[in-house]
C-alpha cells in the first residue's frame, strides 16, 4: 500500500519503510511524527482519491534526522557596472522514516463501539 502525502508545500509518494528528505519538521531525532495531510490511497484495485483528502487516512512516521542541503552560491552580476553580489544559501531538511499507513476505515470502527 502507498500513501501520497502533502508536507512543506509538496506532495511525496510514501509506502512503509521508506525514507524520505522533507522540508524541516519541527522536532528532534526519535520523535513520533502523524501526517493527515493524504490526497491519496492507492496498492491495487482499490486506490482512493481524496477530495482534497482522503477522510481519515493518516500515516505514521519517525523523524531519524535533521540536517542541511548542499551549499548553493547565487552570484549576481551587472556587467560594465562594476557591481556584484555574492550570496550563499543551504535548505533544512528533514529525515523521515515511514513506520504505517492507515486508511482510516479500520480506526473508525474500533472508535464506534465505545
Amino acid at each position: 500500500m502507498f500513501a501520497v502525502i502533502r508536507t512543506g508545500g509538496k506532495q511525496y509518494r510514501v509506502a512503509e519503510g521508506d525514507t524520505i528528505r522533507v522540508e524541516r519538521l519541527a522536532g528532534e531525532a526519535g520523535d513520533k511524527l502523524v501526517f493527515e495531510n493524504v490526497l491519496m490511497l492507492g496498492g491495487g484495485d482499490d486506490a482512493r482519491v481524496g477530495m482534497p483528502l482522503v477522510e481519515g487516512a493518516r500515516v505514521s512516521a519517525t523523524l531519524v534526522e535533521q540536517m542541511r542541503g548542499a551549499k548553493v552560491v547565487v552570484f549576481k552580476k551587472r556587467r560594465r557596472q562594476n557591481s556584484r553580489r555574492k550570496n550563499g544559501h543551504r535548505q533544512h531538511y528533514s529525515l523521515v522514516s515511514i513506520d504505517s499507513i492507515a486508511d482510516g476505515t479500520q480506526a473508525s470502527g474500533e472508535n464506534d463501539g465505545a
